[in-house]
């Protein structure tokens, strides 16, 4: 396992019934974004979890569920 930083250090789980994907992204928002398009609207996705990459690891910063996005 490398403990080089990646050149994308935010990672979007998104899973739900019959959906997995998985995404890196340069910044926060940008990761954010991806969250926000992915759970709004009529989308099967369920919960978003999104990973930081710190300290030579990726860490769980949080996860969303699709009733908290507008």
């Amino acid at each position: 396992m490398s403990t080089k930083k990646p050149r994308k250090p935010w990672r979007v789980i998104i899973t739900g019934p019959d959906v997995r994907a998985e995404s890196a992204h340069t910044s926060e928002n940008a990761a954010y974004t991806l969250i926000r398009a992915a759970l709004g609207g009529d989308s099967p996705a369920e919960k978003a979890r999104v990973e930081q990459w710190e300290g030579g690891r990726w860490w769980h910063f949080e996860t969303v569920n699709a009733e908290d996005v507008p």
